[in-house]
């Protein structure tokens, strides 16, 4: 053990945040926090950093480890330029060296016993500097510089001329050089583009010491964590294994409970049914039965029934008229700034249905492409046409077409008027905003919060194009899940800029990479892409002419296409044979609870005869004959129950 929370417990207010959290990180681990916005996550961290004070509980690190903590949000100022600023993370290494370079220089002023103690003196430290990593120190700080997506020219910009995202990149740098026993990181990924992202998860991977993070990215924790602790409702379950296994865990827990809930109902449905028909018969005997089962059932401990997270948060899709099958077309697209140019010759076609993601590394110009596509942006050349009945909606990252005077609520009614309350509550309630949170002014609200303000207006335009920059920029697991199952279904088209890879996994049908000025098509999922990019990288970078290049996407995104429909071909028919065995099945269960229940009545108007009413015998049959109608007709009744939900599912 490197590390053990006991019994962390914080309130803020009446908010109690954390309660009785306890876990332990070995030596080596890799450890994911996860749970929604405002569980605790970030404030756990701080508490182990003790820059939040727990309630109760404690934070034991073992003994002479080191621990190192990256925040989400970092100002650095200062005139040290970003390799300075890393480099002086490992002062302790600097000043050794410092003072090795002096010892040399006094060594050709001395001879003798004084010459002799200095080299002792200089070999000692020189052994020290060695093991401390004074030969490899420099390099590996512009190693994890490059890693973090900083150029070598970029190197000698100061602190004070970086963005907010660059800071923290640099701080991240300087605490993968420092080492630390523990690693706490607060949403590592942010800001940084794919090729980081895979960087820094091999860094982790191969890392020595334990790992603590906190991330929406689950792509990454797929890669990196080894175990998962899960905060809800204040408190910490952990699971071990990646993030898919947390999730499959996660999930057969709550179907276990789920299951466990249904058969306590039944069984206490049954009881109170027999209690009824005791107490019905009137007698001393069957009413002591009665109360007796009455007492039995008061004493039985009640299951509350699982609460799926996002049941009350479904996000529905659906553009109102239909475009035509040609969505974009885009011809010959260049843009450049002065002497940079972005991209050149660019030409693609988005079709009805596709969704398509748009990756690359920061600054190739995917936020560009997206505006010009939108007409924010004006390109160098090249033309944009939009096809028949296409309606656009855009979302992007500055949201700057929020009024700041409103509040959320306001927002959304006035922009959909026809919406009734209850909708307007249900939607921003999707995008985490409930109770009083709808009457914030956006103009409170963080940049997070805005983003997610502009993503809910969009959800809910007529729009059947959807351009996102970003869009799962600040949602927590849950949310996007919900954006995910939402984009899914959505029978419109969609072109995104994104980075988060499980989101791209999850919904996109084509992704085009956009890298040395050009866009590389890939028709399918990230999956698909990470299988065939090296291939046909290598095949783009022999292309020499741009000719070349169009006429190789086009013959690699058919072939891809034939491949993917094939797939999909067999998919749907299996999808269909299976839908009309359970119709099928569905339509001889209606019939048999229609034969019963003709049968039940025909065996009540038997039982109400005088001649059936006076032979007992004859009663006792047609009474057999009832319970076994009503019991097959109860079975009837759940079956058709289990594959009405099954064929809308």
């Amino acid at each position: 053990m490197i590390l053990s929370c006991q019994g962390i417990s914080k309130s803020f207010g009446t908010d109690e945040v954390l309660k009785d959290v306890s876990f332990q990180v070995e030596a080596a681990e890799k450890v994911a926090i996860v749970g929604i916005n405002g569980a605790g996550k970030s404030t756990l961290l701080k508490i182990i950093m003790q820059r939040e004070t727990a309630d109760s509980g404690e934070v034991v690190l073992a003994k002479d480890k080191t621990i190192g903590y990256l925040a989400q949000h970092q100002d650095i100022p200062g005139e040290r330029t970003i390799y300075e600023e890393v480099l002086h993370a490992r002062e302790e290494i600097l000043n050794l060296e410092d003072r090795l370079r002096q010892m040399e220089a006094q060594m050709s002023h001395l001879d003798g016993k004084k010459l002799e103690e200095l080299l002792e003196a200089y070999h000692k430290q020189n052994h020290e500097f060695t093991l401390m990593g004074g030969d490899s120190y420099r390099s590996e700080v512009v190693g994890i510089l490059k890693g973090l997506g900083f150029l070598e020219e970029e190197f000698e910009k100061r602190m004070k001329e970086l963005s907010g995202g660059q800071k923290t990149r640099v701080s991240l740098g300087k605490l993968l050089v420092t080492k630390p026993d523990v690693l706490l990181l607060d949403e590592p990924t942010n800001h940084l583009d794919m090729e980081s992202i895979q960087w820094l998860e091999s860094f982790l991977l191969h890392y020595k010491g334990a790992v603590v993070l906190v991330s929406h990215d689950r792509y990454f924790l797929d890669r990196v964590v080894t175990k998962v602790i899960e905060i809800a409702q204040s408190r910490a379950v952990s699971y071990q294994g990646n993030y898919t296994a947390f999730a499959e865990k996660k999930e057969k827990l709550r179907e276990d409970l789920l299951k466990q809930y249904y058969n306590q109902q039944r069984e206490i449905k049954h009881q109170e049914e027999v209690i009824a028909k005791l107490k019905a018969f009137n007698r001393e005997k069957s009413i002591k039965r009665a109360e007796s089962r009455e007492k039995m059932l008061d004493k039985v401990e009640r299951l509350e029934k699982p609460v799926e997270e996002n049941a009350k948060m479904q996000l529905v899709l659906e553009p109102c008229i239909d475009s035509g099958k040609d969505v974009l077309c885009v011809e010959g697209l260049s843009k450049a700034y002065g002497t940079r140019q972005l991209f050149s010759d660019l030409s693609f076609e988005i079709k009805r249905g596709e969704k398509v993601a748009i990756i690359g590394k920061n600054g190739t110009g995917k936020t560009t492409l997206l505006n010009i596509l939108h007409g924010l942006t004006e390109a160098d050349c090249g033309s944009v046409t939009l096809g028949t009945n296409v309606y656009v909606g855009y979302y992007d990252q500055e949201h700057q077409l929020l009024p700041m005077e409103k509040t959320i609520f306001d927002e959304i009614s006035d922009t959909y008027p026809s919406l009734n309350h209850t909708r307007i509550r249900n939607v921003l309630a999707a995008f985490l905003f409930t109770n009083d949170d709808v009457w914030k002014r956006i103009g409170d609200l963080s940049g997070g919060e805005r983003g997610r303000v502009a993503l809910a207006k969009l959800m809910l335009s007529d729009a059947n194009f959807l351009i996102l920059d970003e869009p799962t920029n600040h949602l927590d697991i849950l949310s996007k899940e919900i954006l995910e199952t939402a984009l899914k279904g959505y029978t419109g088209t969609v072109c995104y800029v994104s980075h988060d890879r499980y989101f791209i996994n999850r919904t996109a049908t084509k992704i085009l990479e956009l890298t040395n000025e050009t866009l590389i098509p890939y028709i399918g999922n990230y999956d698909y892409y990470l299988e065939k990019r090296e291939e046909l990288t290598k095949v783009y970078g022999r292309c020499s002419s741009i000719a070349q290049q169009t006429v190789l996407a086009r013959e690699g995104s058919k072939a891809s296409e034939e491949s993917a429909s094939k797939a999909d071909w067999q998919e749907q028919k299996a999808k269909q044979a299976k839908q009309r065995k359970l119709e099928n099945e569905l339509k001889r269960v209606e019939t048999r609870i229609e034969e019963l229940e003709a049968r039940i009545a025909e065996l009540d108007e038997e039982c109400a005869r005088p001649e059936n009413a006076t032979n007992s015998a004859r009663l006792g049959e047609l009474t057999k004959q009832q319970n076994e109608c009503r019991e097959e007709l109860e079975d009837c009744y759940e079956r058709w129950e289990e594959l009405s939900v099954k064929i809308e599912e």
